[in-house]
């Protein structure tokens, strides 16, 4: 989607808190993921932050790092992921559930292309 739509939407990924840390309650490593243990500072979490991107083949995407407080997660509703499409007025124009299995790529393209077809 990125390299279909990259030309006409700015993709950016939010890493925020890990959802799958080895010392979470949801852990998750192996067969490519990365393992890796819940940041506890900004440095931790911009090295996991990095160490995902690359693992999961993102790093061609620009990426930003939510602060350790989680703002972004809070006011975003953001974890354990979730797709957003912020349309050119600044408004949501998208909001995927909760996932990993309460959006579709699907519907986010299909946002992608109204809002795109409004201009």
């Amino acid at each position: 989607m990125w390299e279909t739509y990259g030309d006409d939407v700015q993709f950016l990924v939010v890493y925020i808190k890990e959802a799958h840390a080895i010392d979470s309650r949801s852990p998750l490593g192996g067969d490519g993921m990365p393992m890796v243990e819940d940041p506890v500072t900004m440095n931790e979490r911009l090295e996991v932050a990095k160490t995902c991107m690359t693992k999961l083949a993102l790093e061609p995407m620009p990426a930003i790092v939510d602060n350790m407080d989680n703002v972004a997660n809070n006011r975003y509703e953001a974890w354990p992921d979730r797709l957003y499409l912020i349309g050119r007025n600044g408004e949501v124009a998208y909001k995927g559930g909760p996932g990993p299995f309460g959006f579709t790529a699907e519907d986010l393209e299909a946002a992608i292309q109204t809002e795109l077809e409004k201009h």
